[in-house]
C-alpha cells in the first residue's frame, strides 16, 4: 500500500462567520450560510442510483466497543475526524430506478431526532422525484433513524409504495410482547418503529421478506443479520456492474474499517455484528463491486480495498451522468 492516503473533507451545515474588512477594500456580499441539496446520481449498468442525504448526527466515541477510548481517539485523529462533541455520521437513504420501479431503500429518520436529521422527503424533491413516484420501500432494518422517515403525523409519506421488511426483523421489533418486556430505554426503538410502519400495515402495503429472495429484477435480499435480528443488505445487481447497499454494516468508517472486530452499542447481537462486517467487507473486496452505507460520508457511495490487516474505503468522485449515446 501507499505510504500516503487522501482524506476527503465530510459535509458540514455552512456555519456564518463574521470577518473584519479592510479599509481599503469595498465590503464583500455577505456569506451564504446554505449548502447544495443533499443528493447525489450515478448509474449502475442500466439501473439509476442517487443517495439522499438525510442529515447527520453526532455517535460518542464510548459506543464504539473493543477498544480502548485513547486508541479510538488516534485512528480517528489519524483521519483528521474531531470527536471532540462526538463524531459526525451521516445518516443516508438510497433511490434505485430500475426502469420499470422506483424503489426506495431507507426512509431517514424524519422527526424522530434532532433539526440536524430528517430530509429525505426534502431532497427526494430537489432531485426531481416525487414520494408518490415510488412504488417499494425496501428496509435494510427497522431502527428509527431508517424507518421513522415513512410516515409525517401519523399519515405514509409514500401513498403509492409497498413496505417491505425482513421477516426476522418484522417479528422482533413489531412484536407488542417483546416491546412490552424491553426495558425503558429500549421501548422507544419498539414504539417508533410501530408507528412508522402502521399506515402501511393498516393499507396492506407491509410485506416481509426473506434472505435470498428477490425482491425485484436484479436486487436481491442479502442477510446481514447481526446489527439487528434481521439486518438485511441489498445487491444490485447488471450484467457489468454491481452495488451492494449495505444499511448499517459501518457505523464509524474512521475505526471499523481499519478494525472490523470493534462494535457499536447499537448491535442486537455485537459478535454476530462483528462476523457480518468482516464477510461483508473480504466481499466487497473480492467482488469488486460497489457499496452504498447509511452511514458513510455522503454520498456514502464508494469501494473497499484492503489495507494492512484492515481495509480503507474510497469514496466514489463526483462525476456528471452520461449516457452511452453522448
Amino acid at each position: 500500500m501507499s505510504r500516503y492516503q487522501w482524506v476527503p473533507a465530510v459535509g458540514k451545515a455552512a456555519m456564518t462567520l463574521t470577518l473584519g474588512v479592510s479599509l481599503n477594500a469595498a465590503a464583500a456580499p455577505d456569506q451564504r450560510p446554505e449548502q447544495v441539496s443533499g443528493w447525489f446520481r450515478m448509474m449502475v449498468d442500466d439501473h439509476e442510483v442517487t443517495a439522499l442525504y438525510d442529515g447527520y448526527t453526532a455517535i460518542e466515541t464510548q459506543l464504539l466497543k473493543g477498544m480502548e477510548q485513547a486508541e479510538i481517539r488516534e485512528h480517528l485523529n489519524a483521519l483528521f475526524i474531531d470527536a471532540e462533541d462526538g463524531v459526525q455520521t451521516a445518516v443516508n437513504a438510497f433511490l434505485i430506478n430500475t426502469g420499470e420501479n422506483l424503489v426506495l431503500v431507507d426512509a431517514g429518520s424524519s422527526a424522530c431526532f434532532g433539526p440536524t436529521l430528517g430530509h429525505v422527503e426534502d431532497n427526494m424533491r430537489a432531485s426531481g422525484y416525487q414520494p408518490e413516484d415510488v412504488d417499494t420501500i425496501l428496509m435494510t432494518h427497522l431502527h428509527p433513524d431508517h424507518v421513522c422517515g415513512l410516515t409525517r403525523d401519523g399519515e405514509a409519506v409514500y401513498p403509492n409504495a409497498e413496505l417491505r421488511a425482513s421477516q426476522q426483523d418484522a417479528d422482533f421489533w413489531l412484536s407488542e410482547s417483546r416491546a412490552e418486556a424491553a426495558g425503558e430505554g429500549q421501548r422507544a426503538f419498539f414504539e417508533m418503529a410501530q408507528d412508522a410502519v402502521a399506515p402501511y400495515v393498516e393499507d396492506g402495503r407491509f410485506t416481509p421478506f426473506e434472505p435470498g429472495d428477490e425482491m425485484l429484477m436484479g436486487i436481491v435480499a442479502q442477510d446481514t443479520h447481526g446489527h439487528t435480528p434481521g439486518h438485511t443488505s441489498f445487491m444490485l445487481s447488471g450484467d457489468d456492474d454491481a452495488m451492494l447497499v449495505w444499511g448499517d454494516v459501518v457505523h464509524s468508517y474512521g475505526v471499523q474499517f481499519d478494525d472490523p472486530t470493534v462494535a457499536i452499542e447499537f448491535d442486537s447481537d455485537p459478535e454476530q455484528a462483528i462476523e457480518t462486517r468482516q464477510a461483508v467487507l473480504e466481499e466487497a473486496v473480492n467482488g469488486k463491486h460497489w457499496v452504498a452505507g447509511a452511514h458513510m460520508p455522503f454520498p456514502g457511495i464508494g469501494h473497499v480495498i484492503e489495507d494492512g490487516d484492515g481495509y480503507q474505503w474510497l469514496p466514489i468522485e463526483y462525476q456528471p451522468i452520461t449516457s452511452d449515446e453522448e
